[in-house]
């Protein structure tokens, strides 16, 4: 009876582990960090990308976040989903055009109805400007196309 308990036991944790881990599996992570080390508050608060610092490091359900100062933490600490980037940080025009996960350029964002939203730029390719000729049809498609990924 023992036995049956502690493999009962060992089977809840496990499941419950791979709850919490997969999550993480759908954001865009960089040896496990979101935002490629940007501080998501500084976003916000500075409207600007400002890199963050290993020494000022919080993790929300297992996803790892750095911040410029303790201050924006602290702010953080206190509603992270406000902060957290859409779309697992993937890149939102290409969520909403094709439902893909794509790199992003942490420096080509948007803040739009108080979120923040993340864009592929490189090699003569800026999504934020094809997202901004089409926002309302492609987040709305990006919103939809996210829920069948992040629900996998």
């Amino acid at each position: 009876m023992n036995k049956t308990i502690l493999i009962l036991l060992v089977a809840l944790i496990s499941i419950t582990g791979l709850a919490q881990n997969s999550r993480a599996t759908h954001f865009n992570l960089e040896y496990k960090i979101a935002l490629q080390g940007y501080d998501p508050v500084a976003y916000f608060t500075q409207k600007k990308a400002v890199k963050g610092k290993k020494e000022i490091a919080s993790t929300y359900e297992d996803v790892t976040y750095y911040f410029s100062s303790q201050a924006n933490k602290e702010t953080f600490a206190k509603n992270p989903s406000r902060y957290e980037p859409q779309y697992g940080g993937w890149c939102a025009f290409a969520m909403g055009d094709y439902g893909k996960k794509v790199e992003v350029n942490p420096e080509t964002f948007k803040i739009l109805d108080g979120k923040l939203y993340l864009f592929y730029n490189a090699y003569f390719n800026n999504t934020l400007k094809s997202w901004n000729k089409d926002e309302v049809n492609l987040k709305k498609k990006a919103d939809a196309n996210w829920k069948k990924i992040s629900n996998q």
